[in-house]
């Protein structure tokens, strides 16, 4: 009786310990996520407004390889020739959530145009999935980022934040903040920094 008593405390210390380290892992995550949707400092700076910030020394674009939501892989060095927006997203981020719509837009109107959305969130295509299915975002190119290896490449501090590659591959600036992807004036500065297709400056 008393070995009875002593096993069902025990297993129950046990499921209090396990418990207990789920829910630190949880307010752990939690914290994370909220230090990537501000920039260093924990005060947001002009990624709030969605500025454009163009490099004066355009740099090669990341070596990586992308795995779609849909299956297979995207490598960058293949888009060569394309101009190439690199959004990087995730489901738990407002900000991003309100223009991934004006990023599906863009892509739809403008074929020539490689549009990636690279989701951050660390449950990959368990939490991804069902987000786009519910948004009507199925035709939107989704990537995903669990590891963050691709955020990590690109120097991300916070979400959303977009690379914008020329087509000789190389980032020619970046936003940090959400932007209406599809207004004259973003399609504007895109044809400005990214060039035409036979490598002369679009005014």
């Amino acid at each position: 009786m008393l070995k009875t008593a002593l096993r069902t405390v025990t297993v129950l210390i046990v499921l209090g310990v396990a418990l207990l380290g789920v829910e630190l892992y949880r307010m752990a995550q939690g914290e994370r996520d909220a230090q990537l949707s501000v920039a260093p400092g924990g005060a947001p700076d002009r990624a709030a407004v969605g500025e454009f910030s163009p490099l004066a020394t355009p740099r090669p674009a990341p070596d990586v390889t992308l795995a779609a939501l849909s299956g297979g892989t995207q490598s960058l060095a293949a888009l060569r020739g394309r101009v190439v927006l690199v959004n990087f997203w995730a489901t738990w981020c407002a900000p991003c959530v309100k223009e991934m719509p004006s990023l599906l837009r863009l892509q739809t109107a403008r074929g020539d145009i490689a549009v990636l959305a690279v989701s951050e969130d660390r449950r990959g295509a368990a939490l991804v999935e069902p987000f786009i299915a519910k948004h009507g975002l199925e035709k939107l190119p989704i990537y995903l980022d669990p590891e963050n290896s691709v955020g990590h490449a690109f120097g991300i501090d916070g979400l959303p934040t977009t690379a914008l590659i020329d087509r000789e591959g190389r980032i020619v600036g970046r936003l940090e903040g959400a932007a209406q992807w599809d207004s004259a004036d973003m399609l504007k500065l895109i044809r400005r920094y990214a060039g035409t297709p036979n490598g002369t400056s679009a005014g």
